[in-house]
């Protein structure tokens, strides 16, 4: 399953019409929130029917949530059971201002869900040419920024180059783990939106490096969300930001990422007990978090990873002879305390 979601406008609806015309040989069922401001049926569906689940001429469902999003689901794989439908893939369209968080839930909260569906990725379309504006005005939408594990950009020809790279600057701060793609016109290729096991415990951890080394004191927690509004980081030499030209505010967002790194092995009994009480106190405001650590006690890599307040974890592969142990450590969320997480991870190492 694939969470859609991203700003009204930004094209979900192109994205979608392709998914559901193209034929792309995926056999997919798409779930629309249908309290769209725009819903796709206008074009694609007929939509006087009673049904709320059409077949697709090129083998894709249709489906609209009546109910909740659990009981559409439970029903797409009941009568897939059934060999009533046939699909692979579901693709579920929040609207605009959805908080992918309670979705994203849905799959591992239930265990009935979890058993028929597996949670692939949650997708953020940002529209160029109105992102600025709507991060600044709707908390949904950086809350959407923050949930991504992919992010589309779409209308990048519609400003200029100089905002652009503003605004994917912005976006990095926010979700430094999603990388950014831009697309023309809902142009997208399926590869992109597939199969990108976001949720999955692995141990890839991908942070954008330019995040990490932007020039921060290197002590061990150098990734650092960067504090000084004025700093338009011209260090890096590609950006020729004109002071006061109005980047500056792109550093105030609610929605924030921070890094932990050590090379010293962390205590799992101190860990599980300061992860617990964290996610007890910060869990509705935590988005999504992810661990690679180093553990006292195991050879292998230890692998957590949350959303809101549920947390899950596993042993990943051993430490390769030659590898430098390290934990790393990405949490992104709304106006996170930063030092109380940094000082209670620090008593957590041995």
């Amino acid at each position: 399953a694939t969470v859609l979601t991203g700003f009204l406008g930004a094209g979900k609806t192109t994205l979608l019409k392709r998914v559901l015309s193209e034929d792309h040989g995926h056999k997919i069922a798409i779930i629309e929130n249908e309290f769209g401001e725009e819903n796709i049926d206008n074009d694609i569906l007929v939509s006087d029917t009673k049904e709320h689940i059409v077949q697709m001429s090129n083998g894709c469902v249709c489906c609209t949530i009546r109910e909740d999003l659990r009981t559409t689901l439970q029903e797409l794989a009941e009568k897939k059971r059934k060999g009533e439908l046939d699909f692979d893939r579901v693709v579920i369209e929040t609207t605009g201002l959805a908080d992918p968080g309670p979705v994203a839930q849905t799959f591992f909260m239930d265990d009935e869900i979890a058993e028929s569906f597996l949670l692939d990725s949650v997708l953020t379309l940002v529209d160029a040419k109105h992102a600025a504006q709507t991060l600044n005005d709707r908390q949904e939408a950086r809350r959407q920024i923050g949930f991504a594990d992919q992010i589309f950009i779409s209308k990048s020809e519609l400003v200029a180059k100089d905002e652009l790279d503003a605004l994917q600057h912005r976006l990095k701060h926010m979700n430094p783990r999603a990388p950014q793609h831009i697309v023309h016109f809902g142009e997208i290729g399926i590869d992109k939106v597939f199969d990108l096991r976001g949720f999955n415990l692995n141990t890839t951890l991908e942070i954008d490096p330019d995040f990490l080394n932007e020039g921060h004191d290197h002590h061990q927690h150098d990734a650092e969300h960067c504090d000084h509004p004025s700093h338009a980081h011209d260090h890096h030499g590609d950006h020729d930001h004109v002071p006061g030209h109005g980047h500056h505010h792109h550093h105030d967002d609610d929605v924030k990422s921070f890094v932990f790194k050590s090379e010293r092995a962390l205590d799992p009994a101190k860990l599980e007990d300061f992860l617990g009480a964290i996610v007890n106190i910060y869990g509705p405001r935590m988005l999504r978090y992810k661990g690679v650590l180093f553990m006292k006690g195991t050879e292998r890599k230890v692998i957590f990873q949350g959303v809101h307040q549920l947390m899950g974890s596993d042993l990943g592969p051993a430490w390769a002879a030659d590898e430098v142990r390290n934990s790393k450590m990405v949490f992104i969320g709304l106006d996170l305390p930063k030092d109380i997480f940094f000082q209670g991870l620090d008593k957590c190492l041995v």
